[in-house]
């Protein structure tokens, strides 16, 4: 099932890459007038294949964009039900093309009274909405000491 996992990763990839085909080149993803600063609100799932569960996740994730390729932030997210478990993530975003990034970074997951050193592997995609907002379908692998986890779900977010 790990296996599945990666390749619907993999597929999401791909997929940015061939929207980002279709667009302009040269175009910054954070205009100068909206800041370098991103604030969303994520709407999910996580889904642990060991257990056999997926529950219903909320977060918020920042970003402070470095440059046009690097973006550091961090990433809270609870995930409620049968899991309720809360993981604190130290996020890195390689914009690989518009709208496309990479969300890696190391973090912690505090789940039956215990804490787990993880990390993330992710995919998303911003689409920009206009004044600064984004909508920002996502695919996340979080891999740790205790069981690892697909999230997936959207942010919607604005620019600052």
């Amino acid at each position: 099932m790990r296996g599945l996992w990666l390749g619907i990763i993999a597929l999401t990839f791909g997929t940015g890459s061939a929207a980002h085909a279709q667009e302009s080149a040269g175009e910054g993803i954070v205009e100068e007038a909206e800041g370098p600063h991103h604030l969303s609100l994520v709407i999910g799932g996580t889904h642990v294949d060991q257990a056999d569960e997926t529950a219903f996740t909320l977060g918020v994730d920042y970003e402070y964009r470095i440059s046009e390729l690097l973006g550091v932030g961090f990433v809270a997210e609870h995930a409620f039900g049968e899991l309720d478990s809360t993981t604190l993530i130290a996020a890195a975003d390689i914009h690989l093309f518009e709208g496309l990034a990479v969300q890696v970074g190391p973090g912690v997951e505090f789940a039956e009274g215990e804490e787990f050193l993880m990390g993330r592997l992710g995919a998303v995609y911003e689409f920009e909405l206009g004044n600064g907002m984004t909508l920002s379908p996502q695919l996340h692998y979080d891999f740790s000491e205790g069981e690892d986890a697909v999230v997936f779900g959207a942010a919607i977010g604005r620019a600052f």
